[in-house]
């Protein structure tokens, strides 16, 4: 059969994965079901694809296992919780078990997950432990009570173990009132969005506190981080509307991490407790941001307010 241009999968987009028919059109015209440059066609139908796609595109492959940066199209179906593609796959012979990342599995993962009976567990093979049963416990805890935020443009400080009060000493912020402030805040975009970036909202929740600006990353800023990280831990986050969910770590004084992506899959270098975070919040920065210094906020109130008070921060340089 002659080698079609992209693998033959050039210009499928995600709702074609759906699409039996027009799948098996591109495999009858020449198109390659072991991959193409941009990837292995099973790994992006089990994410987006249907049932039917999967098992069609396993019948063909030679091996359902073949990984793509590390992982089967098992481990991706468990990832993205795609849990009708899983039983597919391991229907057609993926290993549940295969040791992935960390060395987690897709069973192991599973088990984490929404459909902890999605495999039968062979005898010897180890469950959670305790410390995983309860963080994947707090997970679908949290996940629900923040429930489905638009946060773009939102900057965070999560900060543990202190409240509101005593970041407002850290930084020497002092309360600000402002009658123009409930204007401002309900259409940001109409203003000089410089003229309020010194001004934070600040939540106590159950672990510490939450500092949140909806209109921008002041509370993102290093100066910010590092001051209020002082004995204890900071995640900051600023969602940015053009690039993406930027996270940064601040421990005891000192910027540990930047230029992170809270919410995004786990990466191959990960621990195994980042890896279990990383699927318990995916496509979730802001319950991400929480849980990685151990916030239990009830309900969303501390990120789309109103906050408990509103703070000025002093005008200096935070970024040196």
């Amino acid at each position: 059969m002659a080698v079609v241009e992209g693998g033959g999968w050039a210009g499928l987009g995600w709702d074609g994965w759906r699409d039996l028919a027009l799948v098996r059109e591109r495999l009858e015209r020449g198109a390659d079901p072991h991959g193409w440059g941009a990837g292995r066609p099973l790994h992006r139908a089990a994410v987006s694809g249907s049932p039917e796609v999967v098992a069609e595109l396993a019948r063909r492959v030679d091996d359902v296992d073949a990984e793509e940066e590390g992982c089967t199209a098992l481990w991706a179906a468990v990832l993205s919780d795609r849990a009708d593609n899983a039983r597919v796959l391991a229907a057609a012979g993926a290993d549940p078990w295969r040791p992935m990342l960390a060395g987690w599995s897709p069973g192991r993962l599973s088990l984490a997950g929404l459909t902890p009976d999605l495999f039968r567990v062979p005898s010897g093979e180890r469950g959670l432990t305790p410390a995983e049963s309860a963080a994947a416990t707090e997970g679908r805890r949290l996940t629900a009570a923040l429930g489905d935020l638009d946060v773009d443009g939102t900057g965070l400080a999560c900060v543990a173990g202190i409240d509101v009060a005593e970041a407002a000493r850290r930084l020497g912020a002092e309360p600000y009132e402002d009658p123009e402030l409930e204007t401002f805040v309900a259409d940001p975009w109409s203003y000089d969005m410089d003229e309020f970036l010194p001004v934070i909202g600040a939540t106590d929740v159950p672990g510490g506190c939450v500092l949140t600006q909806p209109w921008g990353y002041a509370p993102e800023m290093p100066g910010v981080l590092t001051l209020l990280s002082a004995g204890t831990v900071c995640y900051g986050l600023y969602a940015n509307p053009k690039s993406g969910n930027q996270g940064s770590i601040a421990r005891d004084g000192v910027m540990e991490g930047g230029d992170l992506h809270p919410g995004g899959g786990p990466d191959a270098e990960d621990s195994a407790e980042e890896v279990l975070a990383s699927y318990l919040y995916r496509h979730n920065a802001v319950a991400y941001s929480c849980a990685y210094v151990g916030l239990r906020p009830t309900d969303a109130r501390a990120v789309t307010g109103p906050p408990d008070i509103w703070l000025e921060l002093p005008r200096r340089d935070y970024w040196n």
